[in-house]
């Protein structure tokens, strides 16, 4: 007979998911805490606790947190965490979604954006320089679920054509001043991770970089810029990437767990 373990993820499911006996099954056991490096969700905290019957999902502005028995396998939690993705992501869009309308500010340092009283009958869009305007009509409804879904469309496209423009030339600088070059560099719109780089030392960053200040911009794009070198996270690339920030990654990279953006 197989066990029944509820998969319970805060504020919007509940999900029974059949477990094979452990004796049964040659999987790696969770045996410690560790951190999941998602690509869609970011990073995924994993706690084992003796006292947990169930794997519990919850989800905060900190991120998602996953508490599991200590029997649980490294696949159970897998299958979970893909089955439960699409109600995971929609739950983080929620819990990041602030309404755009006349009061919406976003003020970074290579990037900001407001919205405006207009005049005219359609939205019209300036830009100059880092400050994006948007303009809005008269009586503008902006409760509407359809327009907050457009707003937001045209804010990440403000933001992905700023991050073409300064993101590509400013890891251009660093690469060289370093020594560490790259073959390509895209810009995505990525939500759940700020970069990566792949096998061919191409370069991937996210849009959302330019919500960030200067100096964690260059500690991502240095943190992608020393994979070049070395590609996991061994202690090797830890005191490259040291030696590339003044002896100030624990504490970049600290700092950027930390910091959660205006969008």
């Amino acid at each position: 007979m197989h066990a029944k373990v509820c998969v319970f993820v805060r504020f919007f499911v509940l999900l029974p998911v059949s477990f094979e006996e452990a004796e049964s099954v040659k999987q790696t056991k969770i045996m410690a805490d560790y951190v999941i490096e998602d690509e869609e969700l970011g990073q995924v905290r994993v706690r084992v606790d003796a006292r947990a019957r169930r794997l519990i999902f919850r989800m905060g502005e900190d991120g998602i947190r996953v508490t599991v028995p200590p029997c649980t396998s490294a696949e159970q939690l897998r299958r979970s965490l893909r089955e439960l993705r699409p109600r995971l992501q929609e739950q983080q869009q929620k819990l990041a979604r602030k309404l755009i309308d006349t009061s919406f500010r976003m003020d970074a340092e290579l990037f900001g954006l407001r919205l405006l009283p207009g005049t005219d009958s359609r939205f019209l869009l300036r830009r100059q320089g880092r400050e994006v305007e948007i303009l809005c009509p008269p009586h503008t409804r902006f409760d509407d679920e359809q327009l907050q879904n457009w707003l937001r469309r045209v804010v990440v496209e403000a933001m992905r054509k700023r991050a073409q423009e300064v993101l590509p030339e400013r890891l251009r600088q660093l690469s060289l001043r370093h020594g560490l070059p790259f073959t390509d560099v895209k810009i995505n719109s990525s939500r759940g991770r700020w970069g990566s780089c792949s096998g061919r030392r191409s370069i991937n960053l996210s849009c959302y970089l330019v919500l960030l200040p200067v100096r964690l911009i260059d500690y991502v794009l240095l943190h992608e810029l020393s994979h070049t070198r070395e590609m996991n996270h061994g202690d090797r690339f830890w005191a490259l990437l040291n030696s590339l920030t003044g002896g100030h990654a624990l504490e970049l990279r600290n700092e950027l767990k930390a910091y959660r953006t205006s969008f």
